[in-house]
């Protein structure tokens, strides 16, 4: 089976029906606060294990594709991201719908998306070979400092030139994460003998008290409403826009698959990772635009987390070893049809991997075209009137919160981050970090215990020869300095008893 006999397989009106009715079901719960793809990909592993081997495949890629975008949604209209990865959209895309842009703001994201989705489906077909060779040298030293540069990275989150507050931020967010049994030696930390918090802090209530519940704490006692289109307008970005913001397109489409390649890492590294390489390889004038509402950032962050859907089918498909988490579960779903995925796919299951492909273009392709369908009514139903809409939002968000571990506990972990969100507001830090914190720290500590183990009794100089950690190790201490210089600038700028802008 050819790529184009696959294509025309996946075409046909029942499978094409499976891959848009997933695709849509992926949309519209990526748009409802806190619930993640990894979250939708688990529950509906279950739906699909009756379905017949290719039906599942397309209605697993779909919601994959679906929800990976959906996050976008609720980000850009109300500022609270619908998955993490949508983080650095809502940052942009929200400033952009104050500003009365927010059809033009989910149009460019749509379009980003596409073209992420795209370039990751065409990197994972003819470049696996050269991707896997270079994902499979991130060993445990690598993934720590892959970690650690994503932490770091939160300190360019910090409006203005203050990235001590985004720091303070992200290590928070590790202290946060760091509470439970450790992966290694099942020692408990920071759980003060409490048996709710052996199993550790959900980073989904942690994600959605920050951006969900402190956001309501924050509109509902203002007496200004909050700026939602209540009507689409035009939605299809010019080309011209698309055009000049292709070169950051392309940039961060190939850094969000060669993301996914790397098992663990994920569309949250992807996003925040081409977030700020973006920012710092604007141009000026587009630069100033960076935190109050740029569409080369929406461009940036949307194009790399969905081209990262084709980098984590890499090491899922070629090696067995899932991508992400989300990967993880089509992987399972995989298993449920007695499909072992690896080296030997192409001998198990002649033409597989084709259709896989050609599953994952014709998803994209129908995203593309649902989620401009999808936005009207998502836009009405997030522009009722501020009494109506948050209250709505509040069951929503406890919901998602009680919904991955069925604890009551994770609710009021999830009430607390919200005032917790609230308070670093009003003190001018910023939120995203400690998300980023709370997600990366399980990777970092997993992976430095790891690799201390690997290194013990060895000399430094064995250390420095993994040169892939050595690079990262440059990245890390040039972040550490540029934001120091940015710091240092800030405060020979301002007058003194003022407070930096941010």
């Amino acid at each position: 089976m050819t790529i184009f006999e696959a294509i025309l397989l996946v075409l046909s009106p029942g499978l094409l029906a499976m891959s848009l009715a997933g695709v849509c079901l992926g949309i519209i719960w990526g748009a409802l606060p806190g619930l993640s793809t990894t979250m939708a990909m688990g529950l509906l592993i279950g739906l699909s294990a009756g379905m017949e081997q290719n039906v599942a495949i397309c209605f697993m890629l779909g919601v994959y594709t679906g929800s990976v975008f959906g996050g976008a949604i609720s980000a850009v209209l109300i500022n609270i991201p619908g998955t993490p990865d949508a983080v650095p959209t809502m940052i942009e895309g929200h400033q952009l719908a104050q500003r009365g842009e927010g059809g033009q703001a989910l149009g460019t994201a749509i379009a980003a998306s596409f073209m992420g989705g795209m370039l990751g489906i065409i990197v994972l077909i003819m470049f696996i070979p050269l991707v896997l060779s270079f994902a499979l040298n991130f060993r445990s030293w690598e993934m720590f400092l892959l970690a650690v540069v994503g932490i770091m990275v939160a300190g360019s989150m910090a409006a203005g030139s203050m990235p001590l507050k985004g720091w303070i931020a992200g290590w928070v967010g590790i202290l946060i994460a760091l509470v439970g049994y450790d992966s290694i030696h099942s020692v408990p930390r920071f759980t003060f003998d409490s048996m709710a918090l052996y199993d550790g802090i959900s980073y989904v209530a942690v994600l959605i008290g920050l951006f969900g519940m402190a956001e309501i704490l924050r509109t509902l006692p203002s007496r200004s409403a909050p700026t939602i289109p209540t009507k689409v307008g035009r939605i299809v970005p010019p080309l011209k826009r698309l055009v000049r913001f292709a070169p950051s397109a392309t940039r961060s489409g190939i850094l969000g698959t060669v993301i996914g390649a790397i098992p663990g890492a994920g569309a949250n590294v992807a996003s925040f990772l081409a977030y700020d390489i973006g920012r710092r390889r604007a141009k000026p004038d587009e630069k100033a635009k960076w935190g109050k509402g740029s569409y080369e950032a929406l461009v940036c962050a949307e194009t790399a987390n969905n081209a990262n859907i084709g980098g984590s089918m890499l090491p899922t498909l070629a090696l067995g070893i899932p991508g992400n988490a989300a990967a993880a579960a089509l992987l399972a779903a995989l298993t449920l049809k007695n499909v072992v995925v690896g080296p030997t796919i192409e001998i198990d299951h002649p033409g597989l991997i084709y259709f896989i492909y050609a599953a994952l273009i014709v998803a994209n392709m129908l995203m593309y075209m649902a989620a401009f369908v999808l936005i009207a009514p998502c836009v009405k139903l997030f522009s009722l009137p501020r009494g109506i809409l948050m209250p709505l939002i509040i069951p929503v968000c406890v919901i998602g919160a009680y919904s991955v571990k069925l604890s009551i506990f994770d609710v009021w972990i999830m009430f607390a981050a919200g005032v917790a969100g609230w308070l670093m507001t009003v003190f001018r830090f910023p939120v995203a970090p400690v998300v980023l914190g709370v997600i990366l720290a399980p990777l970092a500590d997993e992976n430095l215990r790891r690799s201390l183990m690997i290194f013990e009794d060895k000399s430094l100089g064995f250390i420095a020869s993994q040169w892939i950690g050595t690079v990262l190790l440059i990245v890390i201490l040039f972040v550490i300095f540029e934001g120091v210089v940015r710091a240092l600038r800030s405060a020979r700028t301002t007058p003194t008893g003022d407070i930096p802008a941010e």
